[in-house]
């Protein structure tokens, strides 16, 4: 069970309308923590707020692009009000997969903006008001793909490396100061956003992990970051970071070849 004195009494999620983000905000309402649930799409955002409201916890909605230049101005607005104390930013799906050198430049930046300026500046914030109090979490989503790169989403891929490393260091700062820090790598998920992506889950041999116990192993591995490989994907996560670069991004680029159905 979360320990709601120390992530408490409110929680915010980047990207808490549907599949593991969701997740999230179910196990925290059985927790008694509040949320702000942000999101872009509002009909996913007030369903699951409706459901978790019903818990009996407080929910506030932001139907908000992180992109948007007033984003963190109005989350911030938000919460001014209550303690927030458990960050999990959810937010970050590899919206814009293309060629990078063929593609569109804007389209690029956008990746960027939100997988890292919105979250350092998202992190910035929260995890400043909770070193001064002295306690709280921080709970960055990543991905096995920040372990190698990948044709058609080199940036993603690169975007997830960083909020890795970024966790770690982050983890050293804040471990003296009572806030627990996260980096939850998640692989192949079975989420809405992986099944727009068109990804065939029946392929044999393909290890699929569920929203609800990846979400699950992120908050039991909360206090003991700074990185956590969720699903079982410890030993696939060991084999990208060998040395032989070459022989192991072709391998990889084929495999991911087959699962898209190219």
């Amino acid at each position: 069970m979360i320990d709601n004195q120390t992530y408490g009494p409110w929680a915010v999620i980047a990207g808490g309308s549907e599949g593991v983000g969701a997740s999230f905000a179910h196990q925290l309402a059985d927790a008694g923590i509040n949320l702000l649930l942000i999101a872009r799409k509002p009909g996913p955002l007030a369903e699951t707020a409706d459901a978790v409201r019903a818990k009996g916890v407080t929910v506030r909605t932001l139907e908000l692009d992180l992109l948007d230049p007033g984003a963190v101005k109005a989350i911030r607005e938000a919460t001014d009000d209550v303690e927030v104390g458990l960050l999990i930013f959810n937010a970050g799906a590899n919206s814009y997969g293309h060629e990078f050198v063929t593609g569109e430049l804007d389209r690029i930046q956008g990746v960027i903006d939100l997988n890292i300026t919105a979250q350092l500046a998202l992190t910035h914030h929260f995890g400043a008001l909770m070193r001064e109090r002295g306690r709280g979490g921080i709970v960055l989503v990543g991905s096995l793909a920040g372990y190698m790169g990948t044709a058609d989403m080199s940036i993603y891929s690169a975007v997830k490396a960083f909020s890795r490393v970024f966790a770690e260091g982050l983890w050293l700062e804040l471990r003296e100061h009572g806030v627990h820090v996260l980096e939850l790598v998640l692989g192949v998920t079975r989420t809405p956003a992986m099944e727009r992506a068109g990804l065939d889950f029946s392929i044999p041999g393909l290890n699929v992990a569920e929203p609800e116990d990846v979400a699950r192993e992120g908050l039991e591995q909360l206090p003991h970051g700074p990185v956590w490989i969720a699903g079982g994907n410890e030993a696939a996560a060991a084999k990208r970071s060998g040395m032989d670069r070459a022989e192991l991004v072709s391998r990889a680029h084929a495999h991911h070849q087959r699962l898209m159905g190219r």
